[in-house]
């Protein structure tokens, strides 16, 4: 839960600081958190959001602004995309670092060695095994292709 306490600390200090922008998202990313913790008590799991699943919310939330700043670029609305953007900034401080493209496709072809995969049909093996080593560090949108190509 050391994540949880560091969001908390932030929120906290955004508060003193009277830190209004920061404050908002801060506040967004706890409200996003406790929405899952909900839905794990409505589904009989008290135990709460663990780790894992902290990451994979804020991954969504950044995966959710990038595609709205985007939008707002299209729609010549470039202040809601700066304001995107430093919703992303604020989010990716909680987030482990990215790994790089060389990083990433190491770790694919390590994980398809460990789980032996041959064929298309063991890409779900690999994608779990990624997913258990590597949530929040990378971008599982472009690592599923790049498994496909590997073992299509």
């Amino acid at each position: 839960m050391e994540l949880r306490s560091r969001l908390n600390t932030a929120l906290k200090d955004a508060m003193r600081a009277k830190e209004a922008d920061r404050l908002s998202t801060l506040r967004l990313i706890s409200a996003a958190i406790k929405d899952r913790d909900i839905a794990l008590r409505g589904e009989g799991d008290d135990g709460g959001v663990g780790e894992p699943e902290v990451l994979a919310i804020l991954g969504k939330m950044v995966k959710q602004r990038q595609e709205s700043a985007r939008a707002y670029e299209e729609g010549a609305r470039l202040e809601l995309a700066d304001r995107e953007r430093q919703e992303i900034t604020i989010i990716e401080e909680f987030l482990p670092r990215q790994l790089d493209d060389d990083e990433t496709a190491a770790a694919v072809e390590a994980a398809i060695a460990l789980t032996g995969a041959a064929t298309i049909r063991d890409m779900g093996k690999v994608m779990g095994e990624l997913k258990g080593k590597f949530t929040g560090q990378m971008d599982f949108g472009k690592v599923g292709p790049m498994v496909k190509k590997i073992l299509g």
